[in-house]
């Protein structure tokens, strides 16, 4: 299918563009009043994963309410452990809970992963194919999958936490085991995320959403390893690595085989640039909490920002809308972007 909007890949595979594209992080949610009003028709949060003509619908009412230059497939990072055997439950206003976890060798030889995880998962590849036939070459459509240590860390964790204590207990007292956990979360990954790209994710992203809750030493043995198998693994589409909070890890990152390296907000766009290098397009990182302010200061930040990364930069935010955030300031910081050109 012919995109009528590239303007993510181009920015992407690093090719000349007029401007940089434009999505956001959660932009399918509850910033949307008609997200909101379909979530009240459903039993919960899973239905609506779970059932991909309601996956492809809220999936695409962003790029008909905010014109972003992107649609990305409206899932859950855990998704994953469900299919290897570890169900979760999803508390409103809690979070994940995990009524089973992983304590032993044991309970790792239990899980499925790989073909047998990822065959799982076919109401996430119906809803890509859906998705992607309704959006009719519209933009580019993204899938993406939760990173090794992220998904480690609620496995064994059972739920959100501060601290991830008991994840990072396991890493430091039974680092075989958990290396052992991470290759075969990893292969179940690599699997998963070709799959999406077979139907119809033109762009994978991989959120290591906990990354910066590890120390420097303990990320590149048991972080950024198993991120460079799935860069290596996923040759049919870019593939952006945005690792919250892993500052440290920037330089390590930009030598993974990724083409667009996420920023938080917690680093300057110079700074971030001078880490990662030229070579690599960069993705962020305006903080979340600026689309509280007026659209005019808004949009004031959002070409400081622009001006800042000097281009190879896809415009976003540097974690995920906030669900509160007012719609008019999502509205200027999207058409502060639209508006904006290289010279």
């Amino acid at each position: 299918m012919i995109l009528k909007n590239d303007l993510l890949l181009r920015t992407a595979r690093g090719e000349p563009v007029e401007r940089p594209p434009v999505w956001l992080m959660r932009q399918a949610g509850r910033i949307l009043p008609q997200y909101r009003a379909l979530r009240e028709r459903l039993s919960g949060f899973k239905e609506l994963v779970e059932t991909p003509a309601l996956a492809a619908e809220v999936t695409i009412q962003p790029v008909d309410e905010l014109g972003v230059d992107a649609a990305i497939l409206f899932s859950d990072i855990l998704v994953i452990p469900e299919a290897m055997g570890l169900p979760y439950e999803m508390v409103e206003k809690k979070g994940p809970l995990f009524p089973k976890t992983i304590r032993s060798e044991s309970d790792i030889g239990n899980l499925v992963a790989g073909e047998d995880a990822a065959a799982r998962l076919n109401y996430v590849y119906d809803a890509l194919e859906l998705t992607r036939k309704e959006l009719d070459g519209r933009v580019p459509l993204i899938g993406f999958a939760g990173a090794p240590w992220t998904l480690l860390a609620y496995m064994v964790e059972g739920s959100g936490s501060k601290t991830f204590s008991r994840a990072k207990r396991m890493l430091y007292q039974e680092p075989v085991l958990a290396h052992h956990l991470l290759e075969k979360i990893t292969q179940t990954i690599i699997t998963y995320l070709r799959a999406k790209t077979r139907h119809g994710a033109d762009l994978i992203q991989v959120f290591d959403s906990w990354a910066g809750i590890l120390s420097p030493a303990m990320y590149r043995e048991f972080g950024a390893p198993y991120l460079q198998q799935i860069c290596s693994a996923i040759t049919e589409a870019p593939v952006t690595v945005f690792a919250k909070g892993a500052w440290f890890a920037l330089e390590d990152i930009a030598q993974m085989d990724c083409q667009v390296v996420g920023l938080d907000w917690n680093i300057s766009p110079e700074e971030g640039r001078r880490r990662i290098g030229r070579e690599k397009v960069v993705q962020g990182n305006l903080d979340p909490c600026y689309l509280y302010a007026d659209p005019e200061q808004i949009s004031i930040a959002t070409q400081k920002m622009l001006d800042a990364f000097g281009g190879r930069h896809i415009a976003n935010l540097g974690h995920g809308v906030y669900p509160d955030t007012p719609l008019d300031g999502v509205r200027a910081f999207v058409e502060a972007v639209k508006h904006y050109r290289y010279e």
